[in-house]
């Protein structure tokens, strides 16, 4: 198995950088990513956020195609999100697109998982 951890702002920023994410917003965020993952065989380990991005770290198989699961990733979060928050959404100004096109993705296979772990716990997230 391999690990992926998304640090700093992507993969998970939203257009534009808008303040979109409120406490509730990111735990269905999280509901849907991991249902996202269980489908990929694989496994979300750790899920935060701040008022414009997430950070994930996913424990993954290496047959699993990254950029397929990231796609994925985004691709329901956004449908699900901008269905369920729609008034939230509209309000602030996304337009058409939630997520930004771009993502980082990085093994973390030299870097000790407690580490990982403290730094996706440590984000600023809303109330």
């Amino acid at each position: 198995m391999a690990y992926v951890t998304t640090l700093g702002t992507k993969p998970d920023i939203t257009k534009y950088r808008k303040d979109v994410f409120d406490d509730a917003m990111l735990k269905r965020c999280e509901e849907i990513m991991r249902e996202v993952c269980a489908s990929f065989e694989t496994e979300l380990r750790e899920f935060n956020g701040e008022r414009d991005h997430v950070h994930l770290l996913v424990h993954y198989p290496p047959k699993v195609a990254l950029s397929k699961l990231i796609n994925s990733l985004k691709g329901v979060s956004s449908r699900y999100l901008r269905a369920e928050y729609t008034g939230r959404i509209n309000r602030i100004g996304l337009g058409c697109v939630f997520w930004s096109r771009s993502y980082f993705a990085g093994s973390c296979g030299g870097a000790p998982i407690s580490i990982v772990r403290q730094y996706i716990e440590g984000q600023k997230r809303p109330i």
